[in-house]
């Protein structure tokens, strides 16, 4: 059954954070490990809730589905995305949910 990685992040510097490789780097890592972005936008309207809005514009949105639950934690667990995270560190505030089996 398929999964979905859910992840809202507030970006303060969008310019440092895009210039900083993760985007690259994450993407080719998602691909390789089987997964595929269902979207990929900034500027997200919170309606309801905190949703990390602040007082700029809405959080990024980043929905990834893999084909089911282990595929997507090997993902997020291995060293090479671990790797890449360490390259958006104190650039974006990330909340990160695992939707599905």
């Amino acid at each position: 059954m398929a999964a979905w990685l859910v992840v809202t992040a507030t970006i303060p510097d969008r310019e440092a954070f895009l210039a900083c490789g993760y985007t690259a780097r994450s993407a080719e890592l998602l691909q390789a490990a089987g997964g595929r972005y269902v979207i990929r936008a900034p500027g997200a309207a919170v309606l309801e809730g905190d949703g990390q809005a602040g007082s700029g514009p809405g959080p990024s949105v980043v929905i990834s589905e893999w084909p089911d639950r282990a595929s997507a934690l090997a993902f997020w667990n291995s060293p090479e995305y671990q790797a890449a995270k360490a390259l958006r560190a104190g650039l974006a505030e990330i909340d990160v949910l695992l939707v599905g089996a």
